[in-house]
């Protein structure tokens, strides 16, 4: 077997271990519009193998249903329509046992199509596309299972031993990083998305950013200051999206009889105040660091000192926009909306978090969400002007 195959299988191996903790019924439920049930992720990796590598280039490959191309496509408009997001929830069929013999399926032909694809070649670099799909959804599933365990109101434990154990925030220092002209970006020959391409020159300003992330116990001091109930921190956008969702805490915070405690993959426990904050918007992370007197940093001070300290436990907000760097430009077909379409709006989070599959980060990886959301596995990075 070669090495893609393993890769291949790897990959493919650790969605099913993700949901294999499972009960059939969490499969299928969508809470929010952000929240895919994890039957559709498990279903869409699958149509992403099976329409971009093998109805194209293995011959007379046969689909495993014709209508799944309606189900399990995401966002391509190149190929034609679909379920729209915020009606995944609504399917029962597909059930959760069509859909593991769709991924049988495929794996099959495809374990016969790689044994013909050689290293370096453009069904190669497709091949790696693939891979890092099905990895970034291997992080939406633990998002999008936290977020349907942890909105039943029985607070059902994913498992006791889990992905969130053991990660703790420190006392912070600040590491200094001079004024001058340094280059961003990523540039070689191993995978990479297209947005992290277009190595560039920017000139920085001198400044300051924190050794660690914000513990609880740091922005529990903001709670308890008053932090949510006082407009002079917030965006005009964030101070409305407090008040009309009646934001008082971090997602998954819940304050039962004057204590604090904290929806985990473990269960409803008790605040841990040495972990890092977690689940949190950039509204929140912003406000926060208007309530210290400091910033957040901009992604290009992020990756300039990502060398000198610690990163990993949590996707760190930053304070730029999501926007492609120099000379970018989106490859023709369908692949080209990988990305580049999503380049408004949003702001771009750097590092990875405890939820980020194997092999899956690297100091130029660029991740994008809107400000308000809060479910992914975000945190807090100070940054301050020298």
């Amino acid at each position: 077997m070669n090495t893609i195959s393993t890769q291949y299988l790897q990959t493919r191996a650790r969605s099913v271990d993700i949901c294999s903790r499972l009960e059939k019924e969490d499969y299928v439920v969508q809470p929010v519009v952000d929240v895919s049930p994890p039957k559709w992720h498990l279903g869409h990796t699958t149509w992403f193998f099976e329409t971009f590598i093998l109805l194209p280039h293995f011959q007379d490959y046969k689909v495993f249903h014709p209508e799944y191309h309606f189900v399990f496509n995401s966002y391509y408009e190149a190929l034609g329509a679909r379920v729209i997001r915020t009606d995944r929830g609504n399917l029962s069929r597909p059930t959760v046992d069509d859909v593991y013999r769709y991924r049988a399926y495929v794996d099959e032909a495809m374990l016969r199509f790689l044994e013909s694809v050689v290293e370096s070649t453009p069904l190669y670099v497709l091949m790696e596309l693939g891979l890092n799909h099905e990895a970034q959804h291997q992080e939406l599933l633990w998002y999008d299972i936290k977020y349907i365990l942890g909105h039943n109101p029985l607070f059902p434990a994913y498992a006791t031993q889990n992905i969130e154990q053991g990660i703790t925030s420190t006392d912070s220092d600040w590491i200094h990083i001079e004024a001058g002209v340094y280059e961003i970006g990523y540039e070689g020959n191993a995978f990479h998305f297209d947005n992290e391409s277009g190595k560039h020159r920017v000139f920085l300003e001198a400044y300051a950013i924190a050794t660690d992330l914000i513990s609880n116990k740091e922005y529990l001091e903001f709670i308890e200051d008053g932090g949510y109930q006082r407009f002079e921190f917030w965006h005009a956008e964030g101070w409305e999206w407090v008040q009309t969702n009646k934001i008082t805490a971090p997602l998954y915070w819940h304050n039962i009889d004057g204590n604090w405690q904290r929806y985990g993959l473990g269960g409803l426990q008790p605040l841990v105040i040495q972990e890092p904050v977690m689940h949190i918007s950039y509204y929140e992370a912003w406000a926060f660091s208007q309530w210290k007197g400091m910033r957040l940093p901009t992604e290009f001070e992020w990756e300039v000192a990502a060398a000198k300290f610690n990163w990993g436990k949590l996707w760190e907000w930053t304070e730029s926009a999501y926007l492609p760097y120099p000379g970018f430009k989106r490859v023709p077909g369908p692949e080209g909306e990988y990305n580049g379409k999503f380049m408004v709006n949003q702001k771009v989070l750097r590092g990875a978090s405890i939820a980020t599959s194997p092999d899956h980060s690297r100091p130029t990886y660029r991740n994008f969400f809107h400000p308000h959301l809060r479910w992914m596995f975000s945190g807090i990075r100070l940054a301050k002007h020298e």
